[in-house]
Formats: C-alpha cells, structure tokens, sequence
C-alpha cells in the first residue's frame, strides 16, 4: 500500500524564545551540529519510507516561504496552509482528506516536525512495524516511547503487555500528565510508554474515526475534500476550516477510539521541548557547560550559554540559561524554563509585537 507522511509543523515553539520568533519558530532552526534544521531532518529521515511527492507539510501561510527555501523538494500542492491554529485534530483531519482525494487509501505517517532522532535506522524499522499493522487492519498505531525516567512533562500511554500484534502493543488507555509520584509509579510498572505525538494509520481508518467521533468536523472535512484541486481550494479552506473546533487528536479521537496499537520506540528521540533539551543535543565541557557563541566563562558551571558577536561574560554562576539575540536576552535559571512562556504571554499583554 502507498506509504505518505502528514508533518505537523505549524507551531511557535515558544519555550525556546528568544531563538524561536513568529517569523522564525523552532522547526525552522538548527540546533544540531549538521547545520540542518529541524524540519529538514524529519524529512530527510523518512525519505527511505516515503517519496516526495506523498510528503505534506500542514503549517501557516506566514511559513511559506521558509517551507519552499528549507523543503524545496515538497511540491507546492502538498503544503496545506491553516487559516487558523486549531490544534492537531482538525489539523490531521486536513491532511487525511488530501491522502484520501490523491489515493483511494493509503498509509499515513503523522510526524511533529521539531522532534530529534538519534537512530534513524531504529526509528524507520518501527514506522516499517507500525505500518504493517495499519495495513493489516484498522487500527490506529501510536508510537510510544520507553520512559528513561519519571517525567511530568509528557502525556502516557498504558499498554496490555500480554495483548500484542506483530511488535505492537494494545493500548489500554492514554493519561494526562501526571503529578511526580505517578510517573514513578507509572516507569516502575513497565506498561506505560511516553505519548510521543507520532502515529500510524490508513486514511479510511482515521476518517471513519472523525466521522463516528467527530461528526461535524468530518463533514466539514468532506467539504474541503470535495473542494481539493479545483479553483474553490483556497477558498474552501479559509471558510471552514476556522469553523473547526481547537482539539487536539488525543482528546478528540485516541482517547475514545477502540482498537488502538502503540509499538515501544528505542530510537532515541527527543522532543526538543525546551532550552533543556540542548544539554541532550550537544556536549557540555568540563565545566557542565554549553557554549554558542562570543562566550567567556569564569567560575560558571552547569549553563546553556548561547549569543553570536556580542560577548557574553559570565563570571560566578550556575543552573543558567542565558540566550542572547540581536534584540533580545533571557537570563532563565534551569529549574525555570517552563516558565518561558509567560514572558510570551506578558508580551502580548504588554502589545511587544516586535518581540513575539
């Protein structure tokens, strides 16, 4: 069966302000020492499963440009531009009605695309798994993550360890994200998985979804289906879909939905999900240190240091973020990062546009 991929990459990644902007948000950077950006590696991975011209990129029209100069291999036709963010339920929704208009049916791949893979290799052999259970029936496969530790962070997946299919696992429920002693509880059990974001299906499998889970949202994506290559297109799409409600996938589908795989992923990701994660990403030095930049370091241990010709001194400091940028600086310590969002917010309270 065809294999496509839908790429989620309209986001702002706000938790890695100031680098990510509006105009420049975190897909769109480079954080690895490849100089490839995000979204380039997340195609560039699943280039040995899916061809070209059945990747679509779901992202806002303010990223077009960006998308043609980083993606010049996508055809323009596969970048479906959101009127409005309306969260990944309408977002996928979108993009199955464009597999399934292209295809009488076929596999679709669900990527966000400011995710890392350390193992490309690993991670394409469990998409391979996931695809073939797709295929074999109508279950819709989730790619879990094995929990190196209790993180509060990520939303989970519980599995039935003794109810499998191929290398997949029956998903027994998804939980929200859980207070510190519950994800103790939940990584000392070993049947629970990290909820990733990534999934497997058939496009007829997740469209019969929407339309017994989310009845008027599938009619509207009928309508937009009906709508795909003709001169209506655009149009369409900027009349209904702002109508969709702003829910995400897990809540409007997965967690009502029968009939549910995940396969264990070893692969090595990461969601990149905040100035943390660098400490993943790149050495520190014999200090704790991360360093980008015109840096200067005296009796500083355990920082994320990152400027460009400016020199950034610190003298007697530790547990910091410090990010500087040609019109902005974050001075963050560690155990705060969450919190970055908050100065998103204050700035759009404050009407500090040219900071967003």
């Amino acid at each position: 069966m065809k294999k496509t991929a839908l790429i989620m990459a309209g986001g702002h990644g706000e938790r890695f302000w100031p680098r990510s902007r509006r105009n420049l948000p975190k897909q769109f950077l480079s954080l690895t020492s490849d100089g490839k950006t995000l979204i380039q590696l997340t195609v560039d991975r699943i280039r040995p499963l899916v061809d070209s011209e059945d990747i679509y990129i779901s992202t806002n029209k303010d990223y077009a440009d960006l998308i043609h100069e980083q993606l010049p291999d996508i055809p323009k036709e596969n970048i479906l531009f959101e009127p409005v963010g309306r969260n990944t339920a309408p977002c996928i929704g979108m993009g199955a009605a464009f597999v399934s208009k292209k295809y009488e049916d076929a596999i679709m791949m669900v990527l966000p695309s400011d995710h890392l893979i350390k193992y490309n290799q690993m991670f394409v052999s469990t998409l391979k798994d996931a695809c073939d259970i797709a295929e074999a029936n109508p279950a819709l496969v989730t790619i879990g993550i094995a929990p190196t530790f209790a993180e509060t962070g990520y939303g989970y997946i519980r599995f039935d360890p003794n109810n499998t299919l191929n290398r997949g696992y029956k998903v027994q429920n998804f939980t929200e994200k859980p207070s510190l002693e519950v994800a103790k509880e939940y990584v000392s059990s070993n049947e629970y998985l990290w909820n990733s974001g990534m999934f497997v299906w058939k496009a007829s499998s997740i469209l019969e979804r929407f339309e017994r889970l989310m009845p008027d949202v599938y009619e509207n994506l009928e309508i937009i289906k009906n709508a795909i290559n003709t001169s209506q297109q655009n149009e369409i799409i900027e009349k209904v879909f702002p109508s969709f409600p702003s829910i995400s996938i897990d809540y409007g589908v997965m967690e009502k939905s029968d009939n549910i795989y995940t396969i264990p992923g070893t692969f090595g990701w990461d969601d990149v999900g905040s100035w943390l994660a660098m400490e993943r990403i790149r050495k520190t030095n014999e200090f704790g240190n991360i360093t980008d930049g015109n840096v200067m370091t005296i009796k500083t241990q355990n920082c994320i240091i990152e400027g460009h010709k400016k020199l950034i001194a610190c003298v007697g400091v530790e547990d910091l973020v410090i990010v500087d940028t040609d019109d902005a600086t974050l001075i963050c310590s560690k155990d705060s990062t969450n919190d970055i969002k908050k100065v998103i917010e204050n700035l759009k309270v404050w009407n500090r546009d040219e900071y967003l």
